[in-house]
């Protein structure tokens, strides 16, 4: 058992454990290079070379074999068909030419063998022998034989490559897909644990999926890239990073956003220094800059707030929190002026009808529901969950309901046991029930929030992801748009996770504690009057 606060550390393999990223490179131009001189011979096309900087780093690094091809061709504005996997490496098809890349690196592998980084290796065992699980998550379907190859492979407790992913019909990056399925792999969460990356499309699943801590190896001098994608810091090497380190990390505190609103004092680098090694990490710019900075940066704002906690303060019972007519007032102008998004763990029509403003966009259920003007969504999966909801809904008032003070919270795609006015005395007999109905149901999960228990399909998808899913429904690109989230619970870490590097998180509490948000504001109040200096700039 680690006595650490994150428990896995996630690889990917081409360019962070073995050096054969560099041989991906090499087939890959070596492939597009023979395809775009024949279209030149045969169609009388200009001839223009695939480069590593323009081409390799941001088409084809990271992703999938046949995902790399296509992404390519379409920056060259060339069609071609995707035709079979089966085809031969000279068949005019994406995955033909995929296959020729395949057959050009493999026998560059079968004649040289694999190389590895050994301070990746040292640092695979330093966290083992420290009790943390280490996994691999590749796109490649040569993982396998590669990390046989090279004599590592038993150092990884898991495994999620090309091959896998086909098997279980995962997306590729930059969805999280794999990454998430290793996490589980080794019985932990997204939340409490590391991706360690060199792509940029690797860096941007890792965001994507809400993990701990995000970390850019750039041996490609892809800094900006990576940090642009992503990336929490950016290191050369894993020579630069410890288990301390990283341990500090994950108990960060959010800076006070009425302190640091206007702070002048910014650290014109964006590093940090190693105590230990001394040894510059690049870190993202985020982290170094005010909250004024962060926010008014020349892009559009697009607000994305948390209901309980938030926009009114904790009550005894949910059915008490009632939204003031200030507020509303205050979040109907910021409405007129920016995107503003409600993403509440309340049920999506309950939260509209305490917030009474038709204009905004709403999530409820932790984002299992969302509706705007123009579009609604039900996730898919939740629906197949509303029979068991029900029957663990009704097992859970008779298990716990004669206890004095517990609130039972119908929530349609989940159940909620609230104990704020249970005496201290009785809660462990709220929590040994909701664990017992987790234990008997695999694939339902708890949250635990302020004074409440909540059980739910264990389907990968929260109020990070909800905010995604919203922005590609509202087609807003992160670099076009300033990104910030205001919640106050463990729940709202999820968003806090899902925009760090590329928004602001603001955590909503009048005492200092550890967060993935970047700043902090000590009450409801002051949220009004958050409102009120965003509506008198804009």
């Amino acid at each position: 058992m680690s006595k650490y606060s994150f428990k896995s550390v996630i690889f990917d393999m081409d360019g962070v454990i073995t050096k054969t990223a560099l041989v991906h490179a090499q087939a890959w131009k070596q492939a597009f290079d023979e395809y775009l001189h024949l279209r030149e011979k045969r169609d009388n096309e200009p001839f223009k070379e695939f480069t590593h900087e323009e081409d390799y780093l941001s088409y084809v690094d990271g992703k999938p074999r046949y995902e790399g091809v296509k992404s390519f061709l379409e920056s060259r504005n060339i069609d071609i068909p995707f035709g079979d996997p089966a085809d031969e490496p000279d068949k005019e098809t994406v995955c033909g030419l995929g296959n020729k890349k395949n057959k050009l690196f493999s026998d560059v592998l079968n004649k040289e063998g694999p190389k590895v980084y050994k301070p990746a290796v040292r640092f695979i065992r330093t966290l083992k022998q420290a009790g943390i699980h280490v996994g691999v998550a590749s796109s490649s379907k040569n993982c396998q034989l590669i990390l046989q190859t090279a004599g590592i492979e038993d150092l990884l407790e898991t495994r999620v490559d090309g091959v896998v992913s086909s098997e279980l019909n995962l997306k590729g990056k930059p969805e999280p897909d794999i990454f998430v399925a290793a996490a589980k792999n080794l019985g932990a969460t997204p939340a409490d644990s590391v991706v360690i990356e060199d792509a940029s499309s690797g860096v941007l699943a890792g965001r994507n999926g809400g993990f701990g801590l995000v970390i850019g190896i750039a041996r490609k001098n892809n800094e900006i890239k990576l940090i642009t994608n992503g990336a929490d810091i950016v290191v050369k090497d894993l020579a630069e990073i410890n288990i301390s380190w990283i341990e500090r990390w994950f108990r960060r505190k959010p800076k006070s956003l009425i302190n640091y609103w206007d702070i002048q004092e910014e650290r014109p680098e964006a590093t940090v220094i190693d105590q230990r090694i001394k040894k510059p990490i690049m870190l993202n710019h985020c982290y170094s800059h005010s909250a004024k900075k962060c926010i008014f940066n020349g892009k559009r704002l697009v607000f994305f707030l948390d209901y309980d906690g938030t926009l009114t303060p904790i009550v005894e019972r949910p059915e008490l929190a009632i939204i003031s007519e200030e507020m509303r007032d205050l979040v109907k102008q910021l409405s007129k002026k920016h995107t503003v998004s409600i993403v509440s763990g309340r049920m999506r029509e309950d939260v509209q009808n305490l917030v009474k403003i038709d204009d905004l966009f709403y999530a409820g259920s932790h984002g299992f529901d969302i509706a705007g003007k123009d579009f609604s969504m039900v996730e898919p999966h939740v629906k197949g969950f509303l029979p068991l909801i029900e029957k663990v809904t009704q097992e859970l008032k008779k298990t716990i309901g004669n206890i004095k003070g517990v609130l039972v919270e119908e929530k349609k795609f989940s159940v909620a046991a609230h104990y704020r006015l249970v005496d201290n005395t009785e809660v462990y007999l709220i929590e040994k029930a909701v664990n017992e109905i987790i234990k008997d149901n695999s694939n339902l999960r708890i949250l635990s929030g302020k004074k409440v228990f909540e059980i739910l399909p264990d389907i990968d998808w929260d109020k990070g992801r909800a905010i995604r899913w919203i922005m590609q429904a509202l087609k807003v690109n992160w670099q076009e748009a300033s990104i910030i989230y205001i919640g106050d619970d463990t729940t709202d870490e999820f968003a806090f996770r899902a925009i760090r590097t590329r928004g602001t998180g603001i955590l909503v509490s009048d005492v200092t504690k550890i967060s993935t948000a970047l700043f902090q504001l000590p009450s409801v109040e002051e949220v009004k009057n958050f409102f009120k200096t965003i509506i008198s700039s804009s």
